[in-house]
């Protein structure tokens, strides 16, 4: 494929960006406005109304997360134009960026594979829709030739193994990446496949290897044995392993919560007891939360624990148990208030059990369970748990303290949605490469199939769509690590990357024809995969009522 020979204006590029900006600014606060007046008329939102007028409000959330979207992606070509790295690669994904997403704001954006929403549906007037789409900059990002251009000089630097500089500034970070790279590519990578096809758990010798690379202690203090990175560190070490197998990037997922429920609010012997054999990888947690008929709905909790003498009895089921057979600890949502209504009742408690073997999953007397068979995401195994009078000690309740579960756990609520993220983001970045793979393998009709603009253009978007998804989680990450709230910028990136991941596959898969509907190529289990991240830490549903509230809380 020839690549054009003509550079863009970047500083030109740069100020159309930036006034397209501006314009999509204007426009979502005129939509966060009409919206507002709908569900929040006193100026908080109203759950009723929130509930009657989800479609709007959704797309409300789905519109800002564009519009965050977009403002990172500037900020990031800005600091590569300060850097004077802003190359051919970067420079194309800033237009093809801006011009996609400049458009679907006024067009219509994908909620999901069925559910378009436009500027008109939330309540948007026409004129300021069409002030919207007469901005100048719209259309000279949106002209065709440039975009062309722009489309066959990402995919040439694809190829070339330039997705675009990720801006990190920080030669720690840098080093890390790397070195999660490299041994990813080494260690996960060719085993990938076979653990996914035997449907079997990440070998535990590799979990040991991780464990010495401070995988389960990223975040953990210094002084608790961690590595005490903060939460962009944890996002491109997820990612980078992530990229080479999900099982494999999420291992540290619940090493992540369960590290930070007790760091943030354990007594002072939890954080003794557990912090550093966690970060150490000598305890594998599992998170304990979800129940047969409940789902995100935590306030309808029903498994309870009986308090008898210096022990609770516990009595329930749990579902969706990732990783929970092989686990130590569980951080367990229980109710051990019957008469408190909805959240108020609930502990989180700190409940050690031996880990199982495939023939006996859970051998811990009052427990049993068995596996729940998926699609993908095998690597640690999904379980049913009931509990009939499985015994913890009073002294195993976070904190000390009853009826705090449910705040406790929505403290971690950001961290973990940021790191799902940074897991779609590495599946995306995998589907993007087994697509351009095989693109350039594959001949037909005489040339590879990458030289035919749909195929490189899919390419293209699929390059553009990571790094704007991939600036957004970084975004969140730094707002975390600075101790800002981040509750919505956290939903936006998990919202967006977990989007990306499943388009990015769906369009790889694509490429591959026929070939990519067969089990023996890895882009049919990274498809598997890429579905689930819509779906837990939150389905993409409850992310944007998250936002949306969010946003409506600032109306006045």
């Amino acid at each position: 494929m020839e690549t054009s020979d003509s550079t863009p204006d970047r500083a030109a590029l740069l100020a159309d960006c930036a006034a397209l900006l501006d314009a999509a600014e204007r426009l979502h606060e005129e939509t966060r406005l009409a919206v507002g007046a709908l569900v929040a008329p006193g100026g908080r939102p109203d759950a009723a109304l929130l509930e009657a007028h989800q479609f709007v409000s959704h797309g409300l959330a789905w519109q800002a997360t564009y519009v965050e979207a977009l403002r990172q992606t500037l900020d990031w070509a800005r600091r590569l134009e300060a850097a004077g790295t802003l190359g051919a690669a970067e420079t194309a994904i800033l237009r093809l960026g801006f011009a996609e997403y400049g458009a679907q704001l006024a067009g219509g954006i994908p909620m999901s594979q069925s559910e378009m929403v436009r500027p008109a549906e939330l309540g948007v007037s026409p004129e300021a829709v069409a002030r919207y789409a007469a901005t100048p900059a719209l259309a000279a990002l949106s002209d065709r030739a440039g975009l062309e251009a722009a489309r066959r000089v990402l995919a040439t630097e694809c190829a070339e193994g330039r997705f675009g500089a990720l801006a990190l500034d920080d030669e720690v970070l840098e080093a890390t990446r790397e070195q999660f790279l490299r041994f990813a590519a080494a260690e996960v990578a060719p085993y990938a496949q076979g653990w996914h096809d035997r449907d079997e758990l990440i070998p535990i010798d590799l979990v040991g290897k991780l464990a010495e690379m401070g995988v389960f202690g990223l975040t953990v203090p210094e002084e608790y044995g961690g590595l005490g990175l903060g939460k962009v560190a944890m996002c491109l070490v997820s990612e980078a392993l992530s990229g080479a197998y999900i099982g494999v990037g999420s291992l540290g997922t619940r090493s992540e919560i369960a590290a930070e429920l007790i760091r943030l609010n354990g007594t002072q012997a939890q954080r003794d007891r557990y912090l550093s054999r966690i970060a150490g990888g000598e305890i594998l947690p599992t998170a304990v939360f979800t129940e047969p008929n409940t789902g995100s709905d935590l306030g309808s909790l029903r498994t309870r624990a009986v308090r008898e003498g210096d022990v609770f009895k516990v009595y329930g089921a749990k579902t969706w148990i990732t990783h929970g057979s092989r686990s130590d600890l569980m951080t367990l949502l229980v109710r051990t208030d019957p008469d408190a209504a909805g959240y108020r009742g609930l502990s989180m408690l700190l409940a050690e059990k031996p880990r199982g073997t495939p023939e006996n999953p859970f051998p811990a007397p009052g427990m049993s369970g068995g596996e729940i068979r998926v699609l993908g995401y095998r690597g640690m195994k999904e379980y049913e748990i009931g509990f009939e009078g499985f015994e913890v000690p009073v002294s195993a309740v976070l904190g000390g303290a009853e009826g705090q579960g449910f705040k406790q756990l929505m403290e971690t609520f950001e961290s973990a949605r940021i790191q799902t993220a940074a897991r779609a983001l590495g599946v995306a970045q995998n589907a993007l490469e087994l697509g351009l793979a095989y693109a350039r393998e594959r001949q037909q009709f005489g040339q590879a199939i990458f030289e035919f603009p749909r195929v490189h253009g899919k390419i293209a978007a699929m390059a553009t769509e990571t790094m704007m998804a991939r600036q957004l989680s970084y975004f969140a990450g730094r707002q975390k690590d600075a101790g800002r709230r981040c509750d919505v910028e956290a939903g936006m990136a998990k919202l967006l990357a977990a989007r990306i991941a499943f388009s990015n596959a769906d369009c790889a898969l694509q490429i591959h024809g026929g070939n990519g509907y067969a089990l023996e190529y890895p882009i049919s289990r990274v498809l598997c995969d890429a579905r689930i991240l819509s779906i837990f830490e939150g389905a993409a549903e409850i992310q944007a009522q998250v936002i949306a509230r969010g946003l409506l809380g600032r109306v006045n």
